[in-house]
């Protein structure tokens, strides 16, 4: 649970998403609200289909919102832009060409003009050291298990310095083994550096471990059933029967025929 009296870092407004597809258009949230302050693991928590990847690619300045809106840092968001950065769940983010130093480098280069060679150089390295591939620096991304090739993504993300960490389901395609010790190594790296993150799983064990808020969607199409925090008032993780409790509150709000159709919490 937050404390933070300052004003949420990210604002989603009444945002309501459509798409087009060849048979018809498609509403994929509806007047969706929830905020994110500055330092928060914020989860994105529904059912396949209920427009979580969709919402993130709004943050993210790809998908403009039908109603409503979007904003960071008190701006409008209208465009991708380097204050949001994702991590996607697909192995293949990464340049194949370009080894794990250069592909962390690559997007500063691009970007943070005012960085010399050198910053750029210690930047990629302090990120590399952070994500435990000291010994991988050079190496392509071919050579590189999923996890591996997952860490890479999140560093790069995150030289980048942006305001929020946007989080598509990055640890879907691992293995169970992999995904929780992934889990564990996203939680040590963020309580290293404290940035913000919008993580989106539909996962529900997964979202109580990331999670420090979860946003709980309703089926297609996607409306807030309810912000939870999953962590205690001090911040510390639940213990296994609050934990256990919670998994349970949240099953009832996706499963329960009480809340199909629309019906509330």
């Amino acid at each position: 649970m937050t404390t933070d009296t300052a004003p949420p870092l990210l604002r989603v407004e009444g945002v309501t998403l459509q798409y087009q597809t060849t048979a018809e258009l498609v509403t994929a949230t509806w007047r969706v609200d929830f905020e994110a302050r500055r330092g928060e693991r914020l989860v994105l928590l529904g059912p396949s289909g209920c427009g979580k990847s969709t919402l993130l690619k709004c943050v993210g300045g790809f998908i403009a919102p039908v109603e409503g809106r979007v904003t960071l840092a008190g701006r409008e968001v209208t465009a991708p832009g380097p204050d949001r950065m994702v991590v996607f769940q697909e192995f293949d983010q990464l340049l194949p060409w370009k080894t794990v130093r250069q592909n962390i480098e690559f997007p500063l280069r691009q970007v943070k003009n005012g960085l010399s060679a050198s910053a750029v150089h210690d930047r990629a390295q302090r990120l590399i050291d952070k994500v435990g591939l000291s010994h991988f620096a050079d190496h392509f991304p071919h050579h590189l298990s999923g996890g591996m090739k997952q860490r890479v993504a999140i560093a790069r993300a995150m030289a980048m310095e942006p305001e929020i960490l946007l989080m598509d389901e990055p640890f879907a395609s691992l293995d169970a083994l992999t995904r929780r010790r992934m889990q564990d190594e996203l939680l040590a790296l963020w309580a290293d550096t404290r940035f913000t993150m919008l993580f989106v799983t539909h996962s529900i064990e997964e979202a109580i471990i990331v999670g420090s808020r979860i946003v709980v969607l309703s089926p297609h199409p996607g409306r807030v059933r309810a912000v939870l925090d999953a962590r205690t008032a001090a911040g510390e993780i639940l213990g296994e029967a609050a934990a256990r409790a919670l998994n349970e509150e949240i099953s009832t709000m996706l499963f329960s025929q009480r809340f199909e159709n629309g019906g509330g919490i």
